[in-house]
């Protein structure tokens, strides 16, 4: 799908929820993030740099800073979860396997996962699957997160906990993140609750009409390649757009 007059500008440990029907031109956004689509006109900044004529020698330091997790998790099925997650590490020779087992325990303790250090992908659920995918994508302290249907296919109960992670990152550890769905369920959750921590160090999700406090996310719906609609949640619900309204249905 072709993006036309677009503009879309991710702040610091902002998320932007890009929502839209299939052809919408929801995935070309993270295509053009990573510059494997060129625009014929208009720009492109990942961290204040732009990379819009970038050959693939120039765009490589700067994909290191971005992280992705794709819809299935696109894990290497020949290789352990915690070779998977350090995939990159060893790529760079630049950590001895200590190191590198260390990190990979320090990831997937993050997504709760240290226990499947040693498994293979095959004995792992779709939901772990997409949070090895979390774990891997972090392994490089990306400032920038790009999710692709992150909780397609998945039950309530881990799409909630994809949907916490993804929060987490953004409040605690200021990751800039583009997360492009379908699921409304999914979007109003990233874009109307904030993790906060207690005063004992327990962490609680909280949306901004019960917690008092202002989440940093924002939704965008495409339709046609065009943003039709850029705001919070809950103006949403109240345009009267027939393409809005029969999405919101």
């Amino acid at each position: 799908m072709v993006l036309e007059d677009f503009t879309m500008a991710v702040g610091k440990a902002e998320t932007k929820v890009v929502l839209g029907g299939s052809g919408s031109g929801k995935s070309t956004i993270l295509r053009m993030v990573l510059g494997l689509v060129k625009p014929d006109s208009g720009k492109i900044f990942v961290e204040d740099e732009e990379i819009t004529g970038l050959g693939e020698d120039a765009l490589m330091p700067i994909r290191k800073r971005v992280g992705i997790v794709f819809q299935e998790g696109a894990l290497f099925d020949s290789l352990s979860v915690q070779d998977n997650v350090t995939y990159r590490m060893r790529e760079e020779a630049s950590s001895t396997e200590e190191e590198m087992e260390a990190a990979a325990r320090r990831l997937l303790g993050f997504v709760g996962l240290e226990h499947a250090i040693r498994k293979m992908p095959a004995e792992l659920s779709g939901g772990m699957k997409r949070r090895v995918a979390i774990a891997r994508a972090l392994a490089g302290e990306p400032g920038i997160m790009l999710y692709d249907e992150p909780t397609a296919g998945l039950d309530p109960i881990t799409n909630r906990t994809i949907c916490e992670l993804v929060i987490l990152l953004r409040d605690f550890q200021k990751v800039s993140s583009i997360i492009v769905t379908h699921d409304l369920k999914t979007a109003q959750i990233l874009a109307t609750e904030g993790a906060l921590k207690g005063p004992d160090g327990e962490i609680s999700f909280q949306s901004e009409k019960d917690g008092g406090h202002s989440v940093n996310a924002r939704l965008v719906m495409l339709k046609d390649g065009r943003i039709v609609y850029e705001g919070s949640a809950e103006e949403l619900k109240s345009i009267q757009d027939d393409y809005v309204q029969e999405f919101l249905t």
